[in-house]
């Protein structure tokens, strides 16, 4: 990693610049793949499994027979954590769930809001260099929470035409019966127009890698939905000198090992815990089974040295991170601060790993600094909000006059007349 001590402000913007993708590069390697898949469907999906992932599948829904046969390989421990994990998400999402409440805004004029669920949705599955079953958790518990009547799963299958069985167990766990061995951008594609095996879908969830993120960016050219755009994951420190170095670096490494083009920053206003936590990394990464790729991506990463707190906290918010660990003595306080952040984890005891898998809390969070403008994924994001109101005659009468002077100010006499010829059949009363 990179120490970078008391940067100055005009430098700040290309200091927390992320890791540079070449977005037209991996555009027009996506586009001829959406658009075979658009034009031969099965087929098209098929051969690029063959071409990308190097295994021949002749049936791309996975059967009730290999769901069960993974059921019985996955180990009953992680069945029992699995399913201790799911019961935390599914607490904190059901208390998502908005009451309808009418509002009579003036007498006789009552509005509403309604929630209601995304028809169908689709779910992507990472499977390549660490299989992602706990984002079956956190996609497929909201999805079912909020009643979405088809839901479709599509995951990589290995290099033995099978897919992970953590995931099929967790799949079946939630709910979800639609399963597919498709990775990739082919699968957003199978997604975005459906074949003959996969359904078409009106909403697109899940992590990936950048050809996934650019399909579904192009997903939605096509009136298809997605979760948030999204790039490699990342996480941000803000400690001070109550820190446990051990600690960050090992938050700092439980982000790093998710991919070479990931991103980890450490801001501190301690420069011997800035120092410690260096050589941490250094020592723990050479521990790590996926340490190649770590260290790949501690080239893109810095620990940032500031002068004050104040300045710490309206750096981290300039950077808005996916994952925020607040490890300081007074996190919470630190915490009411925050205003860009997908995720925000308080105190030495809650690594960013907890939110990642059990605690309860969603990890589909906005990268690449959308958590600017973007919220991570909740019940929310599976339904549509739907307004309605309904007026009655002496409602008409009170709302009528303010309504008929606006659209005339407008020069919209047709608006105004759907009001003056109701008020009139009224008078006629």
């Amino acid at each position: 990693m990179q120490l970078i001590k008391y940067p100055a402000k005009d430098t700040w913007g290309e200091l927390l610049q992320r890791p540079v993708m070449n977005l037209d590069e991996v555009e027009n390697r996506v586009k001829p793949i959406m658009q075979a898949v658009k034009e031969q469907g099965d087929a098209a999906v098929k051969d690029f499994t063959q071409q990308f992932d190097q295994v021949k599948v002749d049936d791309l829904r996975v059967s009730n027979y290999e769901i069960q046969k993974a059921i019985e390989a996955v180990p009953e421990e992680l069945k029992a954590a699995i399913s201790n994990a799911r019961n935390n998400i599914e607490k904190f999402h059901v208390v998502q769930k908005e009451l309808v409440k009418k509002v009579e805004t003036m007498p006789g004029v009552m509005c509403w809001r309604k929630s209601v669920p995304i028809d169908k949705v689709g779910l992507y599955i990472p499977g390549g260099t660490a299989p992602l079953f706990s984002s079956v958790l956190m996609l497929g518990i909201p999805a079912k929470l909020a009643g979405c009547q088809e839901i479709a799963l599509c995951t990589p299958p290995d290099k033995n035409g099978k897919v992970n069985p953590a995931i099929l167990f967790t799949a079946d766990l939630v709910g979800i019966k639609n399963i597919y061995k498709c990775g990739g951008a082919q699968a957003i594609a199978a997604f975005t127009f459906g074949t003959e095996s996969i359904p078409a879908v009106d909403k697109i969830f899940g992590p990936g890698n950048q050809y996934v993120t650019a399909a579904k960016q192009m997903a939605t050219k096509y009136g298809v939905g997605i979760d948030m755009p999204a790039g490699p994951s990342e996480v941000a420190v803000l400690a001070d000198s109550s820190a446990n170095p051990k600690f960050v670096a090992a938050d700092l490494l439980s982000q790093a090992e998710h991919g070479v083009d990931s991103q980890v920053i450490m801001v501190t206003n301690d420069a011997l815990l800035a120092e410690a936590t260096e050589k941490e990394v250094e020592r723990q990464v050479g521990e790590l089974p996926r340490r190649d790729i770590a260290k790949q991506a501690l080239k893109n990463s810095k620990i940032i040295l500031v002068d004050a707190t104040d300045t710490a906290v309206e750096l981290i918010n300039q950077y808005a991170a996916e994952h925020l660990i607040i490890a300081m003595k007074n996190a919470e306080e630190i915490g009411e601060k925050i205003t860009n952040a997908g995720s925000v984890f308080l105190g030495h005891y809650t690594p960013e790993s907890a939110g990642d898998y059990a605690s309860g809390t969603n990890h589909t969070l906005p990268t690449n600094g959308y958590a600017r403008v973007y919220s991570g994924v909740s019940l929310d994001s599976y339904f549509k909000k739907i307004t309605f109101q309904q007026i009655s005659t002496e409602g008409l009468k009170q709302i009528g006059i303010t309504i008929e002077r606006m659209a005339a100010a407008e020069q919209l006499e047709a608006h105004k007349k759907a009001v003056s010829i109701r008020l009139e059949e009224i008078r006629k009363r």
